[in-house]
């Protein structure tokens, strides 16, 4: 309360650096009149029904124009329903009170200023006969609608679900003025220290890289001995600065071709193999030849030979003939 205290003194402050005093006047007398921020929906709900029995259908709908544009935008859309229920419900307890006002000039102009709205709703279907009907508290479709019971329902439920909704608001951003400044501040000051640490870690880089000439000179000068252990403290320094994403990997070029000497090896004994397992068998098959008797060059002498003996028999047989003639 003290913040919201805090904030309406500015606020009040910055309309009478605008020059709004009656804007002035009626925050002062609303901040007056209101004991507790609680009885806000108590207040709504009074300028709902006051509206209804003055038969000012402007003030209800600037009022409904203004909570929903406001806060019932705002609610979930599982909401959306009950918004709309309620809306429907409102108007046609407008209705029912300047009927029985008998403001029938009322209802004729709910219906002229309204019909373009309300006839895209089936739930509205039966209510355009409603200015036309006689006794409507005795008619089935309207009766329901003027008993108190239902009237009261309606105006409880109003009731619960504007007290519901001005509880679940979230608080506006200028209440939120004060929480965003300490916010923004502990963002700097976090800021500030990363600097800081950033900063430390340079400077210790900067006196690590300043220390390496340093140490290889008095390696060199020292000897062989304090040679090497300079070389291992350098080993050491670039081991514990090197990380992996510094290492390069070496551009090593593929080879021209994929055949080694291996492969060429591989052939020529396959080839060496292939040809002595041909001379086997050409000697296997002469020796078989030679012992079965079968030669060929025997099988060729033979052939020679039983010519020779079949021309000779021709020309016996030829010279017979001739000297038989």
């Amino acid at each position: 309360m003290a913040q919201v205290a805090f904030l309406d003194n500015l606020l009040r402050e910055y309309l009478v650096f605008r020059g709004f005093s009656g804007t002035l006047k009626a925050l002062d007398l609303e901040q007056r009149t209101e004991k507790d921020q609680h009885f806000r929906a108590e207040r709504i709900l009074d300028q709902f029904n006051n509206a209804v029995q003055n038969s000012d259908l402007l003030a209800l709908r600037s009022l409904w124009f203004h909570l929903d544009n406001n806060i019932f935008s705002k609610l979930e859309h599982t909401y959306a329903v009950a918004v709309k229920k309620l809306e429907n419900s409102l108007l046609k307890y407008y209705l029912v009170t300047a009927y029985s006002s008998n403001r029938s000039e009322k209802v004729s102009e709910f219906f002229n200023k309204m019909a373009g709205e309300l006839q895209q709703q089936s739930e509205w279907k039966d209510w355009f006969y409603f200015p036309f009907c006689k006794n409507a508290e005795e008619s089935p479709t309207f009766a329901l609608f003027f008993t108190k019971q239902w009237q009261d329902t309606l105006l409880l439920s109003l009731r619960n679900f504007l007290t519901t909704v001005y509880q679940c608001l979230p608080q506006p951003t200028f209440v939120r003025a004060e929480q965003e400044a300490v916010h923004m501040q502990r963002l700097s000051e976090d800021n500030a220290g990363l600097r800081t640490r950033l900063l430390n870690l340079q400077q210790e880089l900067h006196q690590l890289t300043q220390q390496q000439p340093g140490t290889s000179a008095s390696g060199t000068s020292g000897g062989s001995l304090s040679g090497g252990d300079g070389g291992a403290r350098r080993r050491s320094v670039y081991r514990q600065q090197q990380s992996l994403s510094d290492i390069l990997p070496f551009d090593i070029s593929p080879p021209g071709h994929i055949v080694d000497d291996f492969c060429i090896i591989a052939s020529e004994a396959n080839s060496v193999s292939q040809a002595s397992d041909a001379q086997a068998r050409g000697l296997k098959l002469l020796i078989r030849n030679i012992g079965s008797g079968s030669s060929p060059v025997m099988g060729r002498k033979d052939q020679a030979a039983s010519s020779l003996s079949d021309k000779s028999t021709k020309r016996r047989s030829g010279s017979v003939g001739r000297s038989w003639i």
